[in-house]
């Protein structure tokens, strides 16, 4: 988990002062993992540190206090998971944002304390040598990494299919999606947060601003249009792709793409039908389970996998 800048500097533009709650350190069982995150504002909030009880109770206080608290789930909140969840709320606002690249470090109280010398190396094997820092909260420190979306997710077709995949994929963590179709009139009014779209009036084209690890996605309204992208994407370097379609769509294209010039190795690597057929055709049943198949981890792999074509 990490520390979302973007989303706060977002809602703060939107909604003026801000409460961020953050799930800090866990005792025993708990619903939510240290790093997990909500935002609070009068008439609103977004992100869930788990709970029931526990978000209700603490989005309740979150602009009137803030600061660190425990909470016993069992005996104070009449949970089952029988731990402790220790909680740190902060308020932000246009004048308070911070400015962080990499890290955020800051001393939590009323009083601020020195930073301690664990900080200052924890933020220099980060800046150095790339060490991944987890959320921590000791010495009356707290300190998160500043989220960066690391895996390129292009969605192509901006249809009844398209719509579900981005709206249940496009919240998700470390996700940077790119939504292409043919006309800005394909989307609806309103984008999701962190999601780029991409009109092109062939999107085709478009594959070739593609990163070599970006993660394939064809939904789009025409037969020729998915066979031209998957052509395109065979042809560069790409971590996966999934293609919607049936089965007898996907053996005409495996014969088209072989006569094309690419080999059976290589077209092998274009998943269809994409999720699981099981789960049925509607379109969130279908986003359900791609964004499933996403994050598993067979597809956590396949985002790191040789990306040669």
């Amino acid at each position: 988990m990490s520390f979302d800048l973007d989303q706060l500097r977002g809602v703060v533009a939107a909604h003026g002062r801000v409460a961020r709650v953050v799930v800090a350190d866990v005792a025993g069982s708990a619903p939510r993992e240290v790093g997990a995150a909500m935002l609070v504002w009068h008439g609103g909030q977004s992100g869930t540190i788990g709970g029931g009880a526990l978000e209700y109770q603490a989005a309740a206080s979150a602009l009137e206090h803030s600061g660190i608290s425990r909470h016993p789930l069992g005996p104070a909140l009449g949970q089952c998971c029988g731990g402790a969840v220790t909680l740190v709320c902060e308020h932000f606002d246009a004048e308070t944002l911070p400015d962080a690249q990499q890290i955020y470090a800051r001393s939590i109280g009323p009083k601020p304390q020195a930073q301690p010398l664990w900080i200052k190396r924890a933020t220099q094997k980060a800046r150095n040598a790339g060490a991944q820092i987890k959320p921590l909260l000791k010495d009356g420190w707290m300190i998160e990494p500043i989220s960066r979306p690391s895996r390129p997710i292009w969605i192509y077709g901006a249809g009844h299919v398209g719509r579900a995949l981005v709206a249940t994929l496009a919240p998700l963590p470390d996700m940077a999606i790119t939504w292409v179709d043919v006309a800005a009139d394909r989307y609806p009014d309103a984008i999701p947060a962190g999601v780029t779209c991409l009109p092109a009036a062939n999107p085709a084209d478009s594959v070739a601003l593609a990163p070599p690890e970006a993660e394939h996605l064809i939904l789009t309204y025409s037969h020729a249009l998915d066979l031209e992208l998957c052509h395109r994407i065979l042809s560069q370097a790409f971590a996966s792709c999934g293609l919607i379609g049936s089965a007898t769509k996907w053996a005409r294209f495996r014969t088209r793409l072989a006569g094309l010039g690419h080999s059976p190795a290589q077209i092998s690597r274009i998943c269809c039908p994409i999720g699981q057929p099981a789960l049925g055709k509607h379109p969130q049943a279908i986003a359900i389970s791609v964004a499933g198949a996403l994050l598993s981890p067979q597809g956590a792999t396949a985002a790191r996998r040789d990306i040669a074509p």
